[in-house]
């Protein structure tokens, strides 16, 4: 089984779970249908970019105890719906407006840059210095973590920051660090390293 198996079906299956609470709680409000609106367009644009431009390190085979562990993992991401819509809370407007725009802004910046990464790596192998990567070595770890934030502010609860804050830590940071070593084998790597920075990007060189 492919890891990228158990991941799908948490994306593809976000947008139901969103409803299924929406109707076991009875809660149409506008912050519940914005929440299902974002995170519940996320996992299919997911979805899709995972036919048009798939990630390699998703492809990797593993074990079915394995991929049944890395679902239940994920689903600490839909602690925020489940706060958010069975406690019938309602974030301010103000909050609200930031979570949209910061979720639009997430999401140009990790689908665009895995898609410069996958792009430029078919046809030009080798170090990516440009675009995207040009100032942030990992920009698009940066877009993901502003979209799952989103969506943690939506929750109005500090519980619905409970999964983003574990795969920063757990699977973001030593994703990174992991990289950062792999392309040290380049020779240009040393030179890149010291005009970007490892997540945000560096604004002044």
């Amino acid at each position: 089984m492919k890891l990228k198996y158990p991941i799908n079906l948490h994306k593809g299956l976000t947008f139901l779970v969103v409803i299924i609470l929406m109707n076991v709680y009875h809660n149409d409000s506008m912050a519940a249908y914005l929440y299902l609106a974002l995170h519940g367009s996320y996992g299919l644009m997911w979805l899709l970019k995972d036919q048009l431009y798939p990630d390699k390190q998703w492809e990797q085979s593993v074990s079915i105890p394995y991929a049944i562990f890395v679902f239940v993992v994920l689903a600490l991401y839909w602690i925020a719906p489940f706060v958010l819509i069975s406690q019938q809370l309602e974030p301010s407007i103000e909050i609200m407006a930031l979570a949209v725009a910061m979720n639009g802004v997430g999401v140009m910046l990790h689908f665009a840059s895995d898609a410069q990464k996958y792009f430029t790596l078919k046809y030009k192998p080798g170090l990516i210095t440009d675009g995207f990567f040009a100032r942030s070595r990992n920009i698009n770890y940066l877009g993901e973590a502003m979209i799952y934030s989103s969506f943690a502010m939506l929750s109005a609860s500090w519980l619905g920051w409970i999964g983003i804050a574990a795969f920063f830590f757990g699977a973001f940071v030593p994703n990174m660090i992991k990289k950062d070593k792999s392309l040290a084998r380049y020779p240009e790597f040393e030179a890149y390293k010291s005009k970007t920075w490892l997540f945000f990007p560096r604004l002044i060189r």
